[in-house]
């Protein structure tokens, strides 16, 4: 019965790949009663119903976990300061290729894949966090210091 439920729940997730962001938004406000945020993309707002999805046939974070990250954002988000991400770093204090860094600027969140290669922003490959952070504010920034990476050490 548990087999069947992980079943229907991995097939559930794997059709709202199918989905146009619009159909996806429509889905969400079925769903959960209230309409998704319009500034998420796609990808995004695809695996926070996954998530959702999961947590009602899985079980959600636990009571003190969820106490220790809200008490976390606000002593972050108080002091004007990103949450580091050191569960993303390897060994060397670096960023894993794979890891997605979210940076919120004048009111748009932006999606930063680290790869072997540089970091992919927009559709385009950039060598430096510095030059990413360049091109979403049009003037010079510290990349890593932009992006809250523990450290400031960010090569792919």
């Amino acid at each position: 019965m548990v087999a069947d439920a992980e079943r229907d729940l991995a097939r559930e997730i794997t059709s709202l790949e199918t989905l146009t962001l619009e159909d996806l938004r429509l889905r969400w406000q079925s769903r959960f009663g209230r309409a998704a945020s319009v500034h998420l993309p796609k990808n995004l707002l695809l695996r926070l119903y996954a998530y959702r999805l999961q947590a009602e046939t899985q079980g959600d974070l636990g009571p003190s976990t969820v106490q220790l990250m809200d008490r976390l954002g606000r002593e972050k988000a108080a002091e004007g300061k990103p949450i580091p991400l050191p569960a993303d770093l390897n060994g060397r204090g670096q960023l894993k290729a794979g890891t997605v860094l979210v940076r919120e600027h004048a009111g748009v969140a932006h999606h930063v894949m680290v790869a072997q290669e540089g970091y992919c922003w927009n559709g385009q490959t950039f060598s430096s966090l510095s030059q990413v952070a360049t091109a979403i504010t049009g003037t010079k920034w510290n990349g890593p210091r932009f992006f809250g990476v523990p450290g400031g050490r960010a090569a792919p």
